[in-house]
């Protein structure tokens, strides 16, 4: 008899960790809680892609947030060579040229684009402070619909937006939400957090959850519990 996965596929765990061989002894001690991993630009400035490779090839599903942002060109050659690793999710700023030049360098992989519309730390006082003239809500409407428009797969917002994504992208879009906060956790620096069960209910796909799971005294118990939570949802 096959055994039980114990992971949830909708829950990305985020490797930001100091170094690789903390992310590394993270997954060890995660074990099989979970299966889909984040690595962001903390791991970057390391050796984060040869990690990324490594839990590939020990069949995880990889989340690159880089964030990419910069003319076309480069983010073009970069997204090709990202999408020739084998990896599943690529993030890029929700900018029309941005997201065109990733579609176009994806090409026929199984890599998804995601693109990042308002990081889930800011709220609406922080973006009239940055010169918007919008509401976190408001911004993340407009970037939603350029994302479909441009052809990506997918965003990522807030829990808080992740009904508004479904509602203008539809049923096959994925709507990939940090700011999730077990309710027994602390929000830290969300000021956007929704629960498990009430970000899967708003319609997200993903989930990714961090500081909970890697900062608990038993980091692989913390992840059964939030899998528990989205199984309940």
């Amino acid at each position: 008899m096959t055994p039980k996965l114990l992971a949830d596929p909708r829950l990305i765990l985020p490797l930001d960790l100091p170094s690789v061989a903390e992310a590394r002894a993270m997954v060890d001690t995660l074990g099989d809680a979970v299966s889909f991993y984040k690595i962001g630009l903390e791991l970057l400035a390391t050796d984060g892609m040869g990690l990324a490779r490594d839990l590939k090839g020990e069949g995880k599903s990889i989340f690159l947030d880089w964030k990419l942002h910069d003319i076309g060109a480069t983010v073009e050659r970069s997204a090709r060579v990202l999408a020739g690793a084998g990896c599943d999710l690529l993030t890029v700023h929700a900018e029309p040229q941005v997201m065109q030049s990733a579609v176009k360098a994806k090409g026929g992989s199984d890599l998804k684009i995601l693109a990042v519309t308002v990081l889930t730390s800011l709220n609406d006082a922080d973006l009239i402070e940055l010169g918007y003239a919008f509401s976190a809500r408001d911004l993340v409407a407009r970037r939603i619909r350029q994302a479909v428009d441009c052809g990506v797969d997918g965003i990522v917002s807030s829990p808080h937006e992740a009904a508004l994504a479904r509602e203008i992208a539809g049923p096959d879009f994925l709507v990939v939400t940090p700011g999730v906060r077990p309710f027994w956790s602390a929000k830290n620096d969300q000021a956007r957090a929704a629960t498990p069960a009430e970000a899967l209910k708003a319609g997200a796909s993903h989930l990714v959850c961090g500081r909970p799971i890697t900062a608990a005294n038993d980091p692989r118990e913390a992840a059964l519990k939030v899998v528990a939570e989205m199984a309940g949802a």
